[in-house]
């Protein structure tokens, strides 16, 4: 599973000129579901990322997680992270899961975040055509791999 992680000061995703999902502070999670990913690759990459310490604390240092300051996350599915670019000019998919599959695991991690933590989560609707509106706060961004690839 692989997700890029940015802190917003708000974000949204419109489906057909509607929103589907939108938060103030917090973290939006594009995430990619690969072909081997399984329950302990939900529940690593759900504990590291709302735990991820990329909220300034009193003294301006990014010290608190999205739950130290009550913040929300928007999950949007993001198949094309597992998009292999290393031969030729089209990205190859092959390591991301079949839709099916990864629509149950992208379930799966939005189910296991909302109720393991006490914290509001929206999402995008899976294999839709999206806008996703980031208000990039800092910016921030990182990259997560629950294989520990990057």
């Amino acid at each position: 599973m692989r997700a890029v992680v940015q802190r917003v000061t708000c974000s949204r995703v419109l489906v057909a000129d509607q929103v589907a999902g939108k938060i103030d502070k917090g973290l939006v999670v594009l995430l990619g579901v690969s072909d081997d990913d399984s329950q302990s690759d939900i529940e690593y990459m759900a504990e590291k990322i709302v735990n991820l310490r990329v909220f300034d604390d009193e003294n301006g240092k990014l010290n608190l997680s999205v739950l130290d300051v009550g913040g929300s996350l928007l999950v949007v599915s993001q198949f094309t992270l597992y998009g292999d670019c290393r031969k030729g000019r089209r990205p190859s998919y092959s390591k991301a899961a079949k839709p099916e599959d990864a629509k149950t695991i992208y379930e799966k991690f939005v189910e296991y975040v909302r109720s393991k933590f006490n914290i509001k989560v929206e999402t995008g609707i899976f294999q839709a055509s999206m806008l996703v509106e980031i208000n990039n706060d800092g910016p921030v961004t990182l990259l997560l791999d629950s294989k520990k690839e990057f």
